[in-house]
């Protein structure tokens, strides 16, 4: 499942909250959101596509999640933040090399064969994790151990980087082959950026082996590297990316570019990206997993990260000047994307009100990005009531259609796009702040529902009027619109 990542430290920030964010890049997912309550998470899981079957605890926590409507599947839940206020994304689908999954293969489901064969289970994975996982934790720190423990016991089908925040700390989980892993806890002072590679260019063997203060990893993790004669790194550096990642060709097309562009917006002045003189290109196998930003960072810049299609650079594929680079590289706003969240545990208010989502519906370029309270027992059917038919009816499709319309008219389109994303975020902003006030001094939270729902009208609003704008703009450059004056 090719994705983005990005995830926020506390102290870079311009809030003090955590941020933990990933585009969902399916085939064209048809998504919602919805609360899981603890009546409804199931008991015993078994995994839709690896058969592989586990008993889950007896008290498990409500969370938000963003399952798949067509369940043929799986879940596929994708993202959350539960009542503990611990968020979470996965997966990141990220690269390994020949030699890690020799070492430890992944774990694959087999088919029975003839009449008395038996199938084989497969390990868990992004269908998964988020049920297995998110319902249980009460810290970022606990959501890599339990992860952790399921990876060793049952192994993984594919190789996922894995995101946990809490009003504290950030924590990034990356697997190695079928049953290892390694995580490290984000600088409070940085902004990580992960396209889809293994991801992590440090780590502290001795604070894993030791302390483990800010890095955990599998136990024999040293063995296994020493035995399979894993590392490639030189003059005593430990590089994990050299180690466990990928440096192919495809890697400069699909999942570089993207890094660059993310660390060129967040660090314009600390590092130099453009030019003959550039510390890094967008082909740079070194681009660094974490940067300290030149400013403090929003959502709305993480939102405009996670939009991104090179605008202001010579690769934007939208743009009207023939540069011959235009479109060379993979966007991270693409057309197939399903779900787009931020979960944001905010340190300044009440409990109740810390887990705050933003979410956004198909093509992160043209979909806005709406905020909702996490800590309720029930989504507004704006955003929970889809189907698999197309409607104006709902968030998702009402995003995915005005990315449909507006992809072939860029140029004229664009100014509606704008400010739509616009509209919706400072409304959005205004009505979090009025609740956010009214709970406080009331200590009514229960007023989180009325909150989400006037959210949802307020979106629903903005999102036709610029369903509207766009279909006559797609309508006024048809290839069939003929004057009677035409020559």
């Amino acid at each position: 499942m090719p994705c983005t990542t990005v995830l926020v430290g506390r102290k870079a920030s311009n809030d003090g909250s955590t941020m933990i964010a990933r585009t969902d890049d399916g085939n064209f997912d048809v998504k919602k959101l919805v609360v899981t309550l603890p009546k409804h998470q199931p008991r015993k899981y078994r995994s839709v596509l690896s058969h592989v079957e586990i008993d889950l605890p007896d008290d498990p926590l409500p969370y938000t999640a963003c399952p798949s409507v067509d369940g043929k599947e799986g879940i596929w839940a994708a993202t959350g933040i539960n009542a503990a206020n611990v968020g979470m994304t996965a997966t990141e689908t990220i690269t390994s090399n020949p030699r890690v999954l020799a070492a430890d293969p992944l774990v694959r489901y087999q088919k029975a064969e003839g009449r008395r064969g038996k199938e084989t289970p497969g390990g868990i994975g992004e269908e998964d994790i988020v049920v297995l996982v998110l319902p249980y934790i009460r810290t970022a720190r606990e959501g890599v151990l339990r992860l952790a423990s399921l990876l060793e016991t049952y192994g993984t089908y594919e190789s996922n980087g894995i995101a946990f925040n809490d009003e504290h700390e950030v924590w990034w989980l990356e697997t190695i082959g079928g049953h290892h892993w390694m995580a490290r806890r984000v600088p409070d002072d940085m902004v990580v950026i992960n396209p889809n590679q293994f991801g992590m260019d440090g780590f502290d063997l001795e604070d894993a082996f030791g302390a483990q203060e800010a890095n955990l990893c599998s136990a024999d993790l040293r063995e296994f590297i020493a035995e399979n004669h894993l590392d490639l790194n030189q003059r005593g550096a430990f590089n994990p990316r050299d180690i466990f990642g990928s440096r192919t060709d495809k890697d400069h097309i699909y999942n570089t570019p993207r890094a660059w562009f993310m660390g060129r917006y967040l660090t314009p002045l600390s590092h130099r990206w453009d030019g003959p003189d550039a510390e890094f290109t967008p082909e740079s196998d070194n681009i660094p997993w974490a940067l300290v930003p030149d400013r403090r960072v929003a959502a709305e810049d993480v939102k405009y990260l996670l939009s991104s299609h090179y605008q202001g650079t010579p690769y934007n594929p939208y743009t009207s000047q023939d540069t011959g680079r235009r479109g060379m590289y993979r966007s991270i706003g693409i057309s197939r994307t399903g779900v787009t969240s931020i979960c944001q545990i905010r340190p300044d208010v009440p409990e109740k009100l810390k887990g705050i989502e933003w979410i956004c519906f198909g093509s992160t370029t043209f979909s806005a990005m709406l905020p909702v309270y996490a800590q309720v027992e029930r989504m507004p059917k704006y955003l929970s009531d889809v189907t698999l038919d197309t409607s104006t009816e709902n968030f998702y499709w009402g995003s995915r259609l005005i990315g449909a319309l507006c992809d072939p008219n860029y140029a004229s389109a664009i100014q509606h796009v704008e400010r739509y994303h616009d509209a919706v975020v400072t409304r959005g902003r205004q009505l979090i702040r009025e609740y956010d006030r009214r709970m406080t001094e009331s200590g009514d939270f229960s007023l989180t529902e009325e909150a989400n729902e006037r959210l949802c009208e307020m979106a629903r609003k903005e999102t036709i009027s610029t369903l509207n704008k766009v279909l006559l703009n797609a309508s006024q450059h048809m290839k069939n619109g003929y004057n009677r004056s035409d020559n």
